[in-house]
């Protein structure tokens, strides 16, 4: 990757769930001790397929509304002991966070996940971002790309581009999670990506056309 001076120095945010890690099968797991613990059906194998927005959005689905922030504190207790160790990094995972770190930039993970447990999933794994936002969805996200003053922002779902937009950064979309390179170019991306293993290449080729090389 070419040296940029620190004008061209990107603060890029990525998102977490199924853009850094595939947390399907920790949350399939918490998923299921959760049910275990409440005596209450969750069908883990749906709830996994529509990740990304806040927790609470999906216990809605099958626990009683009063119930929901009970219920979630218990989710989040339980979640260390549980999906932790399940959840894998996805493909370039690392190597799109080294390659902004490479470029002379910053990086920053933002998402709706509770933030203790996010940093847990992190350092788990060895991705090691400058800066970790939790409990931040779609447009909320945009109060902390503002605040560090990212760039880009890189994530698989619909409200990760609006996120995106809202803060007015680039939006860069992986098609690794439930949202198909048709609906995140249709949400209005940026660039969408197979995956993260194209990111370093692609950032390459916008930290060049920024310098204006």
């Amino acid at each position: 990757m070419p040296a940029v001076s620190p004008a061209y120095a990107p603060t890029v945010g990525f998102d977490l769930d199924m853009t850094l890690i595939d947390s399907r099968p920790g949350i399939r797991a918490c998923y299921l001790a959760l049910s275990e613990r409440t005596g209450v059906y969750v069908d883990a194998d749906l709830a996994v397929t529509r990740l990304g927005p806040p927790l609470t959005e999906e216990l809605v689905n099958w626990f009683p509304a009063a119930d929901v922030p009970a219920v979630a504190d218990l989710y989040r207790s339980m979640y260390p002991e549980y999906a932790i160790t399940p959840t894998l990094a996805l493909t370039g995972a690392r190597e799109a966070v080294d390659a902004v770190r490479a470029a002379g930039g910053r990086t920053l993970v933002v998402t709706a996940k509770y933030e203790p447990n996010a940093k847990l999933h992190l350092a788990h794994l060895g991705i090691e971002p400058d800066v970790v936002v939790g409990d931040l969805w779609a447009e909320d996200k945009a109060r902390a790309l503002r605040e560090h003053g990212a760039h880009i922002y890189v994530g698989d779902h619909t409200g990760d581009i609006r996120g995106a937009r809202a803060a007015e950064a680039l939006s860069v979309a992986v098609a690794t999670g439930p949202c198909s390179e048709k609906e995140l170019t249709e949400a209005g991306a940026d660039t969408v990506l197979t995956d993260l293993t194209a990111f370093p290449t692609w950032l390459t080729t916008h930290i060049t056309s920024a310098q204006g090389h």
